[in-house]
């Protein structure tokens, strides 16, 4: 312990392409979607968050909504930094100090990551005044948060379904064993939504109102235990151009969703198919793990389970597994030392 480290904040940051996590002493204080509104005109970042979210598909021509991240890495530099920067002043204990605090930081990335996109990460926590930056592979992050002892030699399974990214890996020993990124995730679903909307109903709905039918009555699989009522949608019709409504069923979304799902399993049995064969047999024990917002698709766990003949868990609150391992990692840096990315 320094004599300057009642000077330094401690935060872990799960940067996700839908939602950005903040964990600051032990708590999740930021929970806010990755979106921010910027004037065109002065170029001023006028809202983050959720007000920004709230503008997204209603803006007039001098404002522009900009999700800042894509397929999880940044794509955007100045506005994730603006956003970033945002988040971080609103904490309590941040804002009340008289003086900027340096910060600690350990941010979670995903594994399929290139040097160019880690150099991005640093610099923007760099700009942030942070002292020491860690950066985690979410995979990694994931089974730290669903409570998984990763410095084992036992061999565990996750796949951590996020807003741009599939990540699947194969840890043991405080390490990937095996992994793999797709590009296919919480976003493509929505997208696949909107696609089916348009193709099937002439009906032409919004990235909200896609996202709000994959959350209400989004499904994997036609064959549900307890399937959710069909959902009113409203949006305009692609042939009169009038606003109008129309009745979907989960079906009707597993359908739309099929192709995307059916490109998650077969990454999920290429990894498979990789890993030892001493770790599949650990795996064949425990089975697979899901995290990520993704994983909460009604069904999933099942088709999953069906595919890979292994028995597959929904993590609790698999929305802040990631960020819950992040914080973990922080609070004890030694004990993690050789998971984290200095």
């Amino acid at each position: 312990m320094g004599f300057f480290d009642f000077m330094t904040e401690d935060i872990a940051i799960d940067l996700g392409t839908a939602n950005t996590l903040i964990i600051h002493d032990g708590k999740v204080i930021v929970d806010e979607p990755s979106i921010v509104a910027r004037d065109i005109i002065s170029g001023k970042i006028i809202a983050t968050g959720e007000k920004a979210n709230l503008m997204q598909g209603k803006t007039h021509e001098n404002i522009k909504t900009i999700r800042p991240l894509k397929d999880g890495v940044i794509a955007d530099f100045e506005a994730s930094e603006q956003m970033i920067k945002e988040f971080i002043k609103n904490i309590p204990t941040i804002k009340n100090k008289f003086w900027t605090p340096s910060l600690r930081m350990v941010v979670c990335i995903p594994s399929g990551i290139t040097e160019v996109e880690k150099r991005a990460v640093r610099d923007s926590c760099e700009h942030m005044n942070a002292k020491e930056i860690y950066l985690i592979y979410e995979p990694m992050a994931a089974a730290i948060g669903i409570g998984l002892d990763i410095t084992q030699p036992k061999g565990n399974m996750i796949i951590d379904i996020g807003g741009g990214t599939t990540e699947i890996a194969v840890i043991a020993l405080g390490g990937i064993v095996c992994d793999k990124s797709v590009k296919v995730a919480g976003d493509v679903f929505t997208n696949d939504i909107a696609y089916y909307m348009r193709t099937q109903h002439n009906l032409y709905v919004g990235e909200r109102t896609a996202e709000r039918i994959k959350i209400e009555i989004g499904a994997a699989t036609e064959d549900l235990d307890n399937p959710p009522e069909d959902l009113l949608v409203q949006g305009r019709d692609l042939l009169s151009g009038k606003p109008k409504q129309a009745q979907v069923s989960f079906r009707e979304i597993a359908k739309a969703l099929d192709k995307s799902i059916l490109r998650i399993e077969d990454a999920v049995m290429e990894t498979l198919s990789q890993t030892p064969p001493e770790l599949a047999a650990d795996i064949y024990n425990s089975g697979i793990y899901l995290a990520g917002g993704g994983s909460m698709l009604r069904g999933l766990d099942k088709r999953l389970s069906r595919k890979t003949d292994l028995p597959v868990y929904v993590a609790e609150d698999p929305l802040r597994a990631v960020v819950r391992g992040t914080g973990m990692a922080l609070k004890d840096l030694d004990k993690y030392s050789n998971v984290l990315l200095k």
